[in-house]
């Protein structure tokens, strides 16, 4: 069973490579709140959707003092083009031996056109200036979430 982390608890350290090759820690965000989101594949249909949904709110996020950061499975040259491709303004971060993804709780068993297989659970973490989760969201789908999260949030578009 995949340990699911709670509002309140510390985010799990990291250091991974952005789309750049520079390493970004958790450490690098302390001072700031942040949104992380893990999706499963960069440039696929819903991955896309989702992550182009941050990039039109990334004023009303920014705004709120929010920073965001994507992390998936994809090397930092394939994060390099899909930023690249869809104009995104925000960090994306490869964790390739998925084990931030298991820190997280976001990597495990999930539900894939109808049979069981094992994979990146959808998920979002919001985080305050210490790096506490104060919000934790798995099994999101990639339509309509970020909407979702700016209201929770208070965020007007």
């Amino acid at each position: 069973m995949t340990v699911r982390l709670e509002p309140g608890t510390a985010a799990p350290d990291f250091a991974l490579l952005d789309q750049d090759g520079e390493t970004v820690r958790l450490a690098d965000l302390r001072g700031e709140k942040a949104v992380l989101y893990f999706y499963p594949a960069a440039m696929t249909p819903g991955c896309t959707t989702q992550a182009c949904d941050f990039r039109d709110s990334i004023s009303s996020l920014q705004g709120a003092g929010y920073r965001v950061i994507g992390i998936s499975r994809d090397e930092p040259a394939t994060l390099a083009t899909f930023r690249e491709r869809d104009g995104l303004t925000f960090t994306l971060l490869s964790d390739p031996d998925h084990a931030v993804h298991t820190a997280y709780g976001v990597w495990g068993e999930k539900m894939n056109y109808g049979k069981v297989v094992e994979g990146v659970i959808r998920s979002t973490f919001v985080l305050d200036e210490e790096g506490t989760i104060t919000l934790a969201q798995y099994n999101v789908k990639a339509t309509g979430h970020v909407a979702r999260l700016r209201k929770l949030l208070g965020i007007d578009a």
